[in-house]
This record gives C-alpha cells, sequence and structure tokens, in this order.
C-alpha cells in the first residue's frame, strides 16, 4: 500500500486525513534526523516569508537609490515627482521632546493608530522572547511533558569528543523561527520609530509576516484540537506554546482588525477637515458597519435626520476626484482614447471589479457553508458519532460562521457595488454635462423661435448681452425636491415685473419609469435628459454582470458536485429535469417582457395626458372641461390596467414555476436514487440536497432576471457613446484642418472688428443644413462687408424668421461657419458669466453693487414702480421669466438685446428708449438691438441691418440709408409712427406700493418626518377590499396561511420518508406512496397559492383605480389659488411617478409583507412545535431583529428622503442648462456651470452613499442574529434533551435557518413599503387638498341659456383667500349683449381679478347676472364652459391644431376652416408654402414652435368654434406685432359683432373702437 493511500480515507468531506498524513511523515523523517525534512517542515514556512519580505525591502532600497534612479531615468520619460502629502512627510517645527513626540505620534496617524503600532512591536518581542525560551529548552531537552517524562534521559544525543554538539532537526525549526521572531521585531521596531512613508511600507510587510506565522500555528496546533484522533504537534512545549499562540492571536489578527487606519487624502493639497469614517476606521468596523451606528442611532433619537447631519464625503466620493480618475479613461477632451465607453469604465474601476470577483469567490465558497454543516451534523447524529473525525460543535459553529462569512463577502460585495454605482451616476452626468456644452443644439433654435434662443452674450470684461430669451438654472438648493427646469423661452425684464400675477411653474426633471423603455424625446434637449435619466438608471440596473459571467458558473458548478458527492448520479437526473422545463421560466419571462413592453406604451400615453393636462389645467379649469378631461384620463387608465393586469397575471405564473420545477427536480432525484439506485434516503441527504435545489433554482432566476437588464444596459450604453463619439460640435471644439484655419483668420487690423465677410452660417455643418420646426431648411448668408459700428447703437430689423436672432447666434459661434471664398471672415465674441436668483441679483449679475449706479438702472429701465408692486421689492425671486435688462447694470462694452421692447407697453418701451438706451449708462458701448419696433427705436439707432426673408441683408447703414434702399421697411416705420401717437394717449397712474414679505413665488414641499401615516395606509387598505374588506383580508390571510402550512408540512414529509429507512428495510418502504404524497401537497400548495395571490392582485386592481381616481378629480376639482402656489411639476408627480409606486412597488410590497411573516410564523411555530422549549428564544430572535429593523428603518426613511430631495437638483440643474446651452455658452458660463453640477453631484452623493451603506448595517446585523439562532438550536438539538432523530432534527434546523433568514427579507420589504408610502401619503394629501363647489343636480340652468351675451353686475367684491384683502371693492356695470368693452388700467389695478371672478375663480361677494341669470347658482362646469377667455399667452396642447381647436371631437373640418378663417390666419400665412398652417400640423406642447401671434389667432379660433355669447381677451394683444393685431381686431369686430367682448389692453388701437371703456384703478371701476 502506497503511502498516500495509508493516509487517506475514502468517506466524503473526511479527505482533511491527508493533512494528517503529512504531519505524521514530518515527525518521522525530523525524528530520524533528516536535515532534508527541515526544509520541508510548515515552521520553516514563516522563514520563507521572513527572507522574501527583506529581499523586496532591500529591493525596495535599492530601487530608490541615486545611482539606479539615475540609470532607470535612460529609459524611462521624466516625471516630474509629487509634491510630499503635507499631512505625512512635512517636517513640524516643535519645541521639546513632546512637542516633537506629539508631531510623531501625529504624523503617524495619532494617539491610538501608535499606540496599536507599540503593542504589535511589543507583541514581537514577546514572541521572540518565548522563541528563544523554547529554543533554549529543546537545545537542553528540558521540554518534559506527557510521554517525555517516562523516557527522560532516553533519548539525550550523545556528546561528540570533540565538545561540539551539532544542532538536531527540531532545533534547527527552532533556530528558524526564533530567526523570524527577532526580523519581526525589527520590523516593528522600524514600523515605531521611521517616517510614516517607511513605517506605512515596513507594517504591511510585517502584518503578512505575523499572519503567516500564526496561520502555521494554527494549522499545527489548533485544527487538531476540533478533531477526535489529533493532538496538537507541539504539544510539548506545553505553556509555551499557548503563550505564542495567544501573541500571535492578538498581534496578527485582533490588533490589524482593531486599529484605525490612518487618513490618507486623495488629493493631498486638499485634504479634508474632518475625514470620513470610512477612511478611518477599523477593518473589523469596516467589515461589521460598526462606524454607521452613531449616525443610526442618533437618527433613531430624532425625528427627522436632515442632510448636514450626515457623515462628509469621502475622498474618493468627491466628484471633482472623480473626475481626475476617471475623465483620462472616458472624455477624449481630457486625453482618453477613442474607444468605447464601457472599456474606459472598467480601466476607471478595475480594482474594484478586482475586489468584486473576489468577493464573489468567496461567497460562492461560502454559500454551500449551511448545506456542508447540516449534512456533517445529520451525518453524526445517523452513525452515532462513528467514523467521525471533526467533532460535532465545530459543524454547529460552522451554521454560525460559514453564513456570516459569506454575509460578510457578500456584503462588501454590495458595499463596493454600490459605491461604483453612485460613483458612475456622478461621472456619466458630468460627463454627459460638459460634452454637451461642446455640442451644437441643431433645430433647436431656429430663427423666429425664441426657444432656446440666447440674448445674453460675452466677454470676459468688454461684452454683455441680454435679451427676450435667457435660460438659467434656478440655483436653489433648498433640498424641497422640486427643483425648476426651466424653459429657455423668456420674456423681457419688464414684462416679467409687469406681469406678477402670472404663476411661476417649477417644471422638474420627470423620473418615472414609465418613460423609461419608451422615450417619445424627438429633439436633441430630451435626448440629452434620457441620457442621465432613463440610460443611467439602466446602466447602474446592468452593473452586476460579473454575476453572471463569475459567480452564477462558479455557483453552478459548486453545487453540481455537492449533489453528485451526496446522491450519486442520480442528482443529474434531477438536473435533467430541471433543463427540461428551463424553457418555460423563459417563455413565460419572455412573454412579461412583451407584455410590459406594451403596458409601458399603455402608461405612457395615460402619462402625456395626465402631463398636458396638468400642465394647462389653469386653462382646463377656466373652460370648463374637467368632467370631459377626468373621463379621457379614466379611460387611458382602464387601458393601462388592463395591461398591468396581464403582467401580474403572467407573473403569478413565473412565481409558480420558479416555485415546483425545483421540487420537480428534486422529486426526480429521489425517485432515481431510491427506486433506480436501491440506495437509502437519509435525513443527511435530503435536508442538505434540499438547499442546494434552492440554489440552483436561485441561479435560474438570475440568468433570467439579469439577462433582460443587461442587454437594456448595453443599449443605453451604446447610447451615451454614441452621444460622446457622434454628435456634432461646436466649430470651437471640433477638429478641422490646419490650413482651413489658417486661411480664414483675421488679420490684426480686423481683430477689434464685430460683423463678417463672404461668410455663410448654419445650425449645422451637414451638407443637406438642418431643418427647423416648420420643416425649411435655414442658412443665414452675407455678401461682401459687414461691420457693425462700435461705440454706437445698432439695429438689426426683419421679418419674422429672417435670421435677426440667427446673426446673434452668429457672432457667438452658434451657427457653423462655412466661407465662401477665399475671403471669407467673421470675428466672434469673447464671453463671461454669472449666477442670478432674485431680481436683485439678476440685475447685478455677478457685478459689484453700486446703489447710485442701481438705482439708476432701475430708474431708466422704468422698474422703480414695478418693484414697488412686488411684496419682496427687488428680493422677489424670479422663476421661469427672467428680467434681460441686467446688461445695462454691467460694465460690459458690448451688448446684444434680442427683441427685449417686445410685450411692453408703449409707455414703458418709450421711457426705456429715451432714458436708457439714450442715457448715460449705454453712452459709449456698443450695442446690437433685434427688435421689431423699428419706428420707436429709429431715434436712437446709429447702424441699421435689414434682413429678407430668405436669410440674406436687404440693406445695411445709416437709419436714412436703410429706409432709402427698402421700401418695405420705411412703409412699416410710416404705420408704426401712426399707432404710436394713438397709443401715447391712454394715460395711466401707479398703483400703491405693496407691504414687503420674504419675495418666495411658490409654496416650500414639505419633507415628510416618520412613519407613514394610518390615514394614508387606511386609504390603499381598504381599497383593497372594496365593498368588503373585512371578507377580503380574512379570505386573502386564510389562503395565504393555509399556503405556509402546506410547504411547511410539504418539508416535514421528506424528512418522514427519510426516517422510514431508519425504521424498516429499505425494500419494504413504498416509495411511491410518498412520492404521491408529496406532489399532492406540492399541487394544493400551488392552487392555494394561486388563488390568494389572484384575490389579492384584483385587490390592487381595484386600489389602483380608485386612487388615481380620487386624485385626478381631487387636482382637477381644486381651486386657481391653490394651482398659484403649487408648482405644476408635483402636480405631475403625484399623478405619474407617485402613482407608478402604488401601481407596482407598493402593491406587491404590501403583498409579500402579509406572506412573509406568515411564513415566519408557521416556521417558528414548526421549530416551537418540535422544540417547546425554544419558544422564548424564538420569540426574542424576533424581537429583537424586529427591534435593529426598527432602528434600521428610522434612519433610512430620512436618508431616503434626503437622496430623493438631492436628485432632484441634481437633474433640475442639468435639464435647466441643457435647455438653456446656448445661453450658457453665450455668457461663457460653462465653468461655473460645471461646478454647479458638480457641488450638486455631490450633494446627492452624500446621501446616496449612506443610504446604500445603511443597508449593509442591518443586514449584517440580522444575518448573525439568525446564525446565532440556527447554531444554539443545533447545539440543543444535538446535546441537549431536544430531538434525537435526524429528520426531525433536519426539519428544525430547516425551519429555523428559513425563519432567520427571512427575518433580514421582512425589515427590508417592510422598509420598501415604507418608503414607497411616501408616495401614498403624498397622493392622500392631494386627495385632501382645497375643493370648489362641485355640481350638483339642481344647479344645471335651463338649457336654452345663455341665449345672449348680457352681463349685469352688482357690488362686485373679490378676494383671492376667504380672509384675505379685496381685490375689488364694489363694482357695479352692465353691458348689453353684443357690446365691446375696453378695460384699462395699470399692472395691479385688478383688471385680470375681474376676468377672474365673472368665471368665480376667486372669492367673491355680490351678484354676477348672466343672461339674467345669478351665476352664483350655477354649476362652475356650465358657467365656464359657455364663457370664453383668452389670456396673453395662449396655452395649447401638443398634438394637431384640429386637436386643439376641437378638443373632443364635436366639429368636422368645415366648422373649423371657418373659424381660422375669420380668426385671420390665412391673412397673416408665411408666404412659403411648407410653412404654412392646416388642421393636420403638428403643435408642439405649450404651442413653443408656433409665434405668439399665431398662438392668439388659434386662441381666437378656439373660441369661434365654441360660439360663447361671452368673450374676454385679457392683454391677449399686448405681445404680438401690429399686422396680427389688425388681424385679430378686424376679425372681433366683424365675425364676433353679435358677441359681448371684455377686452383688458394696454394699447388704444386695440379698443379705440369699443363701445365703452371702462378704467380700473385701485381696485375700484372709474368711468
Amino acid at each position: 500500500m502506497s503511502l498516500w493511500s495509508r493516509y487517506t480515507d475514502p468517506i466524503p468531506w473526511q479527505v482533511v486525513l491527508r493533512s494528517d498524513a503529512f504531519q505524521s511523515l514530518e515527525r518521522e523523517l525530523i525524528s530520524h534526523g533528516n536535515l532534508n525534512a527541515v526544509w520541508y517542515s510548515t515552521l520553516m514556512i514563516p522563514a520563507y516569508f521572513a527572507a522574501a519580505s527583506a529581499f523586496l525591502l532591500l529591493l525596495h532600497l535599492i530601487m530608490l537609490s541615486k545611482p539606479v534612479k539615475k540609470l532607470w531615468s535612460y529609459f524611462l520619460p521624466h516625471k516630474t515627482e509629487e509634491e510630499p502629502t503635507v499631512i505625512f512627510d512635512e517636517p513640524i517645527t516643535a519645541d521639546g521632546f513632546f512637542s516633537e513626540a506629539r508631531v510623531f505620534i501625529s504624523q503617524h496617524g495619532g494617539w491610538v493608530i501608535f499606540a496599536y503600532k507599540f503593542a504589535r512591536f511589543i507583541g514581537c518581542l514577546a514572541f521572540l522572547g518565548l522563541s528563544l525560551a523554547t529554543f533554549i529548552l529543546d537545545e537542553r531537552g528540558e521540554h518534559v511533558t506527557g510521554a517525555n517524562k517516562l523516557s527522560k534521559g532516553k533519548h539525550r544525543r550523545p556528546r561528540p569528543s570533540d565538545g561540539y554538539i551539532p544542532f538536531s532537526p527540531a532545533e534547527w525549526l527552532q533556530f528558524a523561527m526564533c530567526m523570524t521572531a527577532a526580523y519581526a521585531s525589527i520590523l516593528g521596531l522600524v514600523s515605531v520609530t521611521t517616517k510614516p512613508r517607511w513605517s506605512r511600507l515596513v507594517s504591511n510587510h510585517l502584518a503578512t509576516l505575523l499572519f503567516a506565522v500564526f496561520a502555521v500555528f494554527t494549522y499545527r496546533d489548533l485544527w487538531p484540537l476540533v478533531t477526535f484522533h489529533k493532538q496538537p504537534k507541539d504539544i510539548e512545549e506545553g505553556g509555551l506554546l499557548w503563550a505564542k499562540v495567544t501573541i500571535l492571536f492578538l498581534s496578527s489578527i485582533v490588533f490589524p482588525l482593531m486599529s484605525p487606519r490612518q487618513y490618507v487624502p486623495v488629493d493631498p493639497a486638499n485634504p479634508a477637515d474632518s475625514p470620513h469614517p470610512e477612511q478611518t476606521s477599523s477593518w473589523l468596523s469596516m467589515a461589521l458597519y460598526i462606524w454607521l451606528d452613531p449616525i443610526v442611532f442618533k437618527a433613531y433619537r430624532v425625528p427627522h435626520l436632515s442632510h448636514e447631519e450626515l457623515p462628509p464625503l469621502a475622498d474618493h466620493d468627491y466628484s471633482r476626484n472623480l473626475k481626475k480618475k476617471s475623465f483620462p479613461h472616458l472624455d477624449p477632451f481630457f486625453g482618453s482614447r477613442r474607444r468605447h465607453i464601457f472599456f474606459g469604465l472598467m480601466k476607471t474601476f478595475c480594482v474594484e471589479y478586482i475586489v468584486l470577483s473576489i468577493m464573489i469567490v468567496l461567497q460562492v465558497l461560502a454559500r454551500l457553508a449551511a448545506p456542508v454543516g447540516i449534512n456533517q451534523l445529520l451525518l453524526y447524529v445517523e452513525t452515532k458519532g462513528e467514523h467521525a473525525i471533526v467533532r460535532p460543535w465545530v459543524w454547529i459553529s460552522w451554521l454560525f460562521l460559514g453564513p456570516l462569512a459569506g454575509a460578510l463577502a457578500w456584503q462588501w460585495y454590495i458595499f463596493i457595488a454600490t459605491r461604483v454605482l453612485v460613483q458612475t451616476e456622478g461621472i456619466i452626468t458630468q460627463l454627459v454635462f460638459e460634452h454637451a456644452l461642446r455640442i451644437r443644439m441643431k433645430a433647436e433654435l431656429p430663427d423666429g423661435k425664441k426657444s432656446g434662443e440666447s440674448t445674453p452674450s460675452s466677454t470676459p470684461d468688454s461684452a454683455s448681452v441680454a435679451g427676450s430669451s435667457t435660460a438659467a438654472a434656478d440655483e436653489s438648493t433648498d433640498g424641497s425636491g422640486d427643483e425648476t427646469l426651466q424653459a429657455s423661452t423668456e420674456t423681457a425684464s419688464t414684462s416679467s415685473t409687469k406681469k406678477d400675477k402670472r404663476k411661476s411653474q417649477d417644471i422638474k426633471e420627470e423620473m418615472d419609469n414609465s418613460s423609461k423603455q419608451h422615450s417619445s424625446a424627438d429633439n436633441l434637449v430630451g435626448k440629452i435628459n434620457n441620457l442621465v435619466t432613463t440610460d443611467l438608471s439602466n446602466l447602474t440596473d446592468g452593473r452586476d454582470f460579473i454575476m453572471v459571467a463569475l459567480y452564477m458558473p462558479l455557483q453552478v458548478g459548486m453545487c453540481i458536485w455537492f449533489l453528485y458527492e451526496i446522491l450519486g448520479w442520480s442528482a443529474f437526473a434531477g438536473l435533467v429535469v430541471m433543463f427540461i422545463l428551463f424553457p418555460l421560466p423563459g417563455y413565460v419571462a419572455q412573454r412579461i417582457q412583451k407584455v410590459q413592453a406594451e403596458k409601458m406604451h399603455k402608461t405612457d400615453a395615460r402619462v402625456q395626458t395626465v402631463t398636458e393636462t396638468m400642465n394647462v389645467l389653469r386653462m382646463i379649469k377656466l373652460f370648463g372641461w374637467e368632467e370631459k378631461l377626468d373621463s379621457r384620463i379614466s379611460d387611458k387608465r382602464e387601458v393601462e390596467l388592463v395591461w398591468t393586469w396581464k403582467t401580474k397575471i403572467l407573473e403569478l405564473v413565473n412565481n409558480n414555476l420558479n416555485y415546483v420545477i425545483p421540487l420537480f427536480t428534486m422529486m426526480a432525484s429521489y425517485m432515481t436514487f431510491t427506486l433506480i439506485m436501491g440506495q437509502t434516503l437519509t435525513a443527511s441527504k435530503v435536508f442538505s440536497s434540499m438547499t442546494i435545489f434552492d440554489i440552483l433554482r436561485d441561479q435560474l432566476n438570475m440568468v433570467f432576471f439579469s439577462i433582460p437588464r443587461f442587454t437594456q444596459a448595453k443599449v443605453s450604453l451604446d447610447r451615451v457613446n454614441s452621444f460622446l463619439s457622434d454628435t456634432e460640435l461646436l466649430d470651437t471644439h471640433a477638429q478641422q484642418d490646419d490650413d482651413r484655419v489658417q486661411l480664414f483668420v483675421q488679420s490684426e487690423g480686423e481683430s477689434d472688428l464685430i460683423g463678417f465677410r463672404d461668410a455663410v452660417f448654419a445650425w449645422s455643418n451637414d451638407s443637406r443644413g438642418s431643418l427647423t420646426p416648420s420643416k425649411r431648411k435655414f442658412r443665414l448668408r452675407i455678401d461682401g462687408e459687414m461691420y457693425f459700428q462700435r461705440g454706437c447703437f445698432n439695429l438689426v430689423v426683419g421679418p419674422t424668421g429672417s435670421g435677426k436672432t440667427s446673426m446673434l447666434m452668429a457672432l457667438l459661434g452658434e451657427m457653423h461657419f462655412t466661407p465662401s471664398g477665399p475671403t471669407s471672415w467673421f470675428n466672434l465674441l469673447a464671453r463671461s458669466w454669472v449666477q442670478n436668483e432674485t431680481i436683485r441679483a439678476n440685475i447685478l449679475f455677478g457685478a459689484p453693487y453700486d446703489e447710485i449706479r442701481y438705482k439708476k438702472v432701475l430708474y431708466q429701465c422704468a422698474l422703480e414702480r414695478d418693484l414697488t408692486l412686488f411684496e419682496a421689492g427687488d428680493q422677489t425671486e424670479v422663476g421661469e421669466k427672467g428680467l434681460t435688462l441686467r446688461a445695462i447694470y454691467s460694465s460690459a462694452n458690448i451688448l446684444l438685446l434680442d427683441d427685449v421692447l417686445a410685450a411692453l407697453d408703449v409707455h414703458t418701451s418709450k421711457w426705456i428708449v429715451d432714458k436708457c438706451f439714450a442715457g448715460d449708462l449705454v453712452q459709449d458701448r456698443t450695442i446690437i438691438l433685434v427688435t421689431h419696433n423699428v419706428a420707436m427705436a429709429s431715434s436712437i439707432a446709429h447702424f441699421v441691418v435689414s434682413m429678407g426673408s430668405n436669410g440674406r441683408i436687404v440693406s445695411h447703414g445709416s437709419i436714412s440709408e436703410a429706409i432709402a434702399k427698402d421700401g418695405k421697411l420705411a412703409a412699416e416705420m410710416a404705420k408704426e409712427q401712426e399707432v404710436l401717437a394713438k397709443d401715447a394717449q391712454v394715460v395711466d397712474t401707479p398703483e400703491e406700493p405693496k407691504a414687503k414679505s420674504d419675495g418666495k413665488l411658490v409654496m416650500s414641499e414639505e419633507i415628510a418626518v416618520g412613519h407613514v401615516s394610518w390615514p394614508a395606509f387606511k386609504l390603499y387598505l381598504t381599497g383593497l377590499g372594496g365593498n368588503y374588506p373585512i371578507t377580503f383580508w380574512v379570505v386573502f390571510l386564510a389562503l395565504m396561511g393555509l399556503t405556509d402550512f402546506v410547504n411547511t408540512v410539504q418539508t416535514w414529509f421528506l424528512g418522514y420518508w427519510a426516517s422510514q429507512y431508519e425504521r424498516r428495510l429499505p425494500s419494504e418502504v413504498d416509495v411511491k406512496f410518498y412520492l404521491s404524497g408529496y406532489a399532492l401537497l406540492m399541487v394544493s400548495g400551488c392552487l392555494m397559492y394561486s388563488v390568494g395571490y389572484y384575490l389579492y392582485y384584483r385587490g390592487s386592481m381595484r386600489a389602483s383605480r380608485t386612487i388615481h381616481k380620487k386624485l385626478v378629480q381631487s387636482v382637477l376639482g381644486t381651486t386657481l389659488r391653490w394651482l398659484d402656489t403649487t408648482p405644476t411639476s408635483r402636480v405631475i408627480t403625484r399623478c405619474t411617478q407617485d402613482i407608478r409606486a402604488i401601481d407596482g412597488p407598493f402593491a406587491q410590497g404590501i403583498g409579500w409583507v402579509v406572506e412573509l411573516s406568515l411564513t415566519m410564523v408557521v416556521k417558528l411555530g414548526a421549530v416551537v412545535v418540535m422544540t417547546p422549549v425554544f419558544l422564548l428564544p424564538g420569540l426574542f430572535i424576533g424581537l429583537l431583529g424586529g427591534w435593529v429593523g426598527r432602528i434600521y428603518m428610522k434612519a433610512q426613511l430620512s436618508v431616503k428622503r434626503e437622496m430623493s430631495n438631492a436628485k432632484a437638483p441634481v437633474l433640475g440643474h442639468f435639464g435647466a442648462a441643457i435647455a438653456g446651452l446656448t445661453s450658457i455658452r453665450a455668457y461663457g458660463a460653462e465653468e461655473a456651470f460645471k461646478d454647479e453640477s458638480l457641488n450638486r453631484i455631490d450633494r446627492y452623493t452624500k446621501s446616496a452613499r449612506m443610504f446604500y451603506n445603511l443597508n449593509r448595517w442591518v443586514c449584517i446585523r440580522i444575518e448573525a442574529i439568525g446564525g446565532g439562532f440556527s447554531a444554539v438550536l443545533a447545539a440543543y438539538l444535538v446535546y441537549g434533551r431536544g430531538v434525537h432523530e435526524a429528520s426531525n432534527i433536519g426539519f428544525s434546523l430547516n425551519m429555523a435557518v428559513g425563519f432567520s433568514s427571512m427575518i433580514l427579507w421582512w425589515i427590508r420589504i417592510l422598509n420598501e413599503v415604507e418608503v414607497n408610502g411616501d408616495s401614498l401619503e403624498r397622493i392622500d394629501s392631494y386627495i385632501k387638498i382645497e375643493q370648489e363647489p362641485k355640481p350638483t343636480e339642481g344647479s344645471q340652468p335651463p338649457a336654452y341659456w345663455p341665449a345672449s351675451g348680457d352681463l349685469r353686475v352688482e357690488n362686485l367684491s373679490a378676494r383671492y383667500s376667504s380672509d384675505g384683502p379685496k381685490v375689488l371693492q364694489d363694482l357695479s356695470f352692465h353691458i348689453k349683449s353684443g357690446e365691446r368693452v375696453g378695460i384699462v388700467g395699470r399692472t395691479g389695478s385688478g383688471k385680470s381679478s375681474l376676468t377672474l371672478s365673472l368665471l368665480r375663480c376667486i372669492f367673491t361677494e355680490g351678484d354676477v347676472y348672466y343672461d339674467g341669470i345669478p351665476t352664483s347658482g350655477i354649476n362652475l362646469n356650465a358657467l365656464r364652459s359657455n364663457v370664453t377667455i383668452i389670456p396673453q399667452i395662449p396655452e395649447l396642447l401638443s398634438g394637431t391644431l384640429r386637436q386643439n381647436l376641437d378638443l373632443f371631437d364635436q366639429h368636422d373640418d368645415a366648422v373649423l376652416y371657418d373659424a381660422l378663417r375669420a380668426a385671420g390666419l390665412f391673412s397673416v400665412q408665411d408666404e412659403f408654402e411648407e410653412g404654412r398652417l392646416t388642421l393636420d400640423s403638428v403643435i408642439a406642447s405649450g404651442g413653443t414652435n408656433l409665434s405668439v401671434g399665431q398662438r392668439q389667432i388659434l386662441a381666437l379660433a378656439r373660441a369661434m368654434v365654441r360660439g360663447s355669447k361671452l368673450l374676454i381677451l385679457d392683454e391677449a394683444t399686448s405681445a404680438i406685432d401690429y399686422k396680427t393685431d389688425s388681424a385679430i381686431q378686424s376679425s372681433l369686430r366683424n365675425e364676433l359683432n353679435n358677441v359681448t367682448q371684455i377686452i383688458v389692453a394696454h394699447r388704444l388701437q386695440t379698443i379705440i373702437d369699443a363701445d365703452k371703456i371702462v378704467r380700473v384703478r385701485n381696485w375700484v371701476i372709474v368711468y
């Protein structure tokens, strides 16, 4: 027999005896004096480690020597050495020994770290002393313990005649150990006496060496203690051995694990003032997440943990450091190679993914800990300890330590993975953002369309721009969760101040998952926003590709090996069944994907309808369309719920398949094992293989769950990569031919000129040009030379669409320059930037505050009186409409003003021209003004550029030269002069100034504190049961409880089957009976589970339908006052994102909580039935887990809310910046916006990292609690007086392991329910908002009403709130049917309040009679549907023009065309046929692809279609040109002569032929 076979045992799990063979062989060879055996002894391993360490340190010293450095410099390029880290190596001057000691210790990390280092050094010295003592005693032969006492003196070595006694092999080994200890002591001394740089290096060597020594002693002397038949190898050393082991344990395990780590800043130039605990905590604290304890218990004590109370960011999480780390691998402008972004991300996170791979391997091994432990423990019980090698308490401990080790590895995997997730979010967001600042905005800036056009412009110190369109981000970081996504369309400054009644809308970036799969963004802005929302979410979802690539193959391989070891080849029969059934869940998963995709389409349709409805909710209420829109939304909702129901049914089928496939697999394996192989089925085989089959099922689920996510992640990653590599860049960033660049550079003499020569500009560098929304190609062409005059006032005039704004954009470099000849040239303007918030900050725009200059600007820009109308004066926040005359305050030499006179009444416009443009503040400055108001601006113009409709310059020169060359311009100026003369006759007086306030535009959204309220939960729970909630819950709980009971009996039945082989002969066991019984239990469990969840899904559909309907009806029925104080974005979020949470995660979570709760009760009950004494320990474990979970949830809810609130500003800033890219570039604001983006990302990262880390904290603790419960139960079952049958022990352990593992999931899912419950609470609060009176049957007007437009008002007073001040006081007037009445008055006088009071939109007192019937007694929808109001900026829906005129398809096309013709559309149509509006023309949301005049005409046509007897125009023509105004007024006079018209207007021309003119002053009528 060979030496190997002599020491090998064929029984599985006992192959560890081979190590004893080597130990016995080693002992035998050394005892016979074989010196060669010394080199193979395990005691030599530490010496080898010491030698390697010394060699590496010596090599390190050699490499740092000057001769080697000099030699090395010849082969490698010279690198500038980094500055030494201040914290570590910079010498600090100190007086006296104690001061020097304090400085020295602080450089080593502080007193605590130094104390641990010093204690380790002492430990090394103690180990050296003990090793020397062992060596001396061994050399003298004085180890007399045990058997040596009986043979004392027999084995003394003879003394040679020369007196020299050579070392024996054992003495050589002790000598080597002494040398190792001496070397370790030297390293320990160096670690506490040298500079930090060398101390860190030596400490790493010392830690490795000490661990190697301890590992050797563990193998030789500790491992034998856990076996039945072995003894420690060095037991003859007696007490010295255990002293050495103790010292080594402290020095190599305890001290390194418990010692805090020294703070090493990522950026030595910017160390953190207070380092994050993650960078300084000990490894033990990191592994168990003890460093989170202070923040967790603090959150438990306070009502809400604010963002400021969270720990600071770790250095490696700061976005600036991440940018330095990642951009060189991702961004070509930072030096990265042209490759796919995936490889750049892998290069960035290569270390992290190596660590993740190691953790996966450890997790795979630890996952088998419980099956192995149960198998060996039950095997010990079955065999009564025969042939057992390892003591049973080892396997009992293994039930605790194995899963705990696996939990540590798994949680560390998730810790690293979530850190990479959050960092990737920040990196991709910043990468896309910075690249977006370089791209050309194609087709987003069609000339004549204000959206996206930038007014402001230029120069570090020599230019500034203002205009009608800016897009600055709202810089508030109050964490309210409603971040302004500012539209790019804005009116002039004075317009903003004069329209203070307008609600400022916050449009928050939507994160609704319903739009994740199907984006309808057809424009570049939408696509860019989708990259950092939808696509970024897909990327983070697919981050765990390494799980499928590495974890699944390893885990499956280990499971197959384990099954083969215990069941033999019958395991493959089960695997064959599994693979045969494999296509079933695959097919169902494919069906789920298709149904889910269709469901997302239906959800998109509902979301689009809801979003548009909420965006024009004010118009809907004014038109009385609430019921019709509610019905339309309900129809969309019903279609969506049909597909939601299909998804839930398929998920139920999938859950059943995932449940039964492992059971079929087990049945096939056990049937083969017993019937075909004729083997005995034992409890050890049943309960260990059962766990393995569950693991295999999890792997199948992982495949079906992960592959679609990975596919979607790849698609999104490709989209991001395409954006970074394929988007068109501005000319300044694009790579151009050097010869071409040199050809068109201006000479020194031309460098101060502003203008063009033989230049062609397009919105794209494509040869085809780019399409504007009107679908026509546009090119700006300048033939010959055209230079603006410096130090003078330059006008750019021309019809709509001629290219006026494009000329400004060309000067700013936004358009693609195409030379038309060898002399082609143009001069770009330089840039500068500052930010804004309030009106004052908007005017100052970053410049120093000069009170005299500031007041002069207010005076010259006609803002003094307007600011008195704001309660907060110049501290009022600017919402979506910004001031644009800030350029006047600046000291810039060049100002670009884009139609700043638009929408101003004639007096304000004339004031600005006379006082400001002709004043001293703009003297000697170059001003380029785009305007339609040629006549008014002609008095101050020195140079005029007149544009034609084809993008070419018709004329340029002085005003007289331009008029002489351009007949159309001359005719237009003459007509405008006449109108101005009429308008100048309207005289208004100022209003009373208002009391001061804080200037806030909207109400801040409150952050919920604590748990979700019971009324909110009750809203859902009662919705589940419908009319019979008690019956629903009784039936559902009974079915789920019976399901869990059957599943538990099913597990017990397997053990009972296995126990029959202990009582009977295998031939007497009726296998078919037990297989049939097992199958019957399985089928009955599936049936009850399916029926229970069918009922629950029906209830969830009912609850979703009810809650959505209540929410929509509540919002549609609310007051205008509530809408004015609530941003539209919040309302949209309630109806989209929060409803999605109710439909999906919340409904699913409630079901899971119920199911898990019942399962835990049943499993604990099973344990108690088998072992009654464990009732109290089981309850204690449950309560302890619940207490830990409660602490965790309190902290997690706070952090989750802060995380959500921190995410919104990131997306809000991003969206605002992307929407206004041209404005940012015009001001040279790139760096300011980049910095702000990094700051907001840091704020989000801070809460996001804490959110994910808190999950790790609770997971480790619950795993430890559960593992401890299982281990204690196993110890009692084996050693106590409990159950002694292996099958019952296995059943009890199975139930205990299941119970303890479910505690964590119960807490996690309950937490998710709480988090998603925030959505339910927000919806509940919106259901309870203030409401307008609901329609009643008795308040319906007669069918004939109104027969006329007669309107009589008696003593009408109005206020905006029930207890607020009156805004109208005792108004009385009578308007006969068909009369045209003009209403005039300054801003704030009450004109618009009057129109709102007629429609009962505000609180009113007095009587209003419409066609003889008091409106106070009529249903609101009936009143408003018979009155039409046209506001200043009409609200249009996205869709066709037909849908906007006839939203509910009540009229044919002939009626609609007649209305368009009567409204005057065809008289002002564009002369280009392809640009004409038809009923099929597509209208963008809000009508942004139409001019203001076109929108007003469509609103008038809509009024004609409605056929109302009363028409109200609220300043409807104040912001349009005279030609369009004339067409509209003609239609009002001729086509609507039988309709009563109330016209609120600034211009006298608008109301010059009215039958009556009413003047409102100080909220009363003055005729």
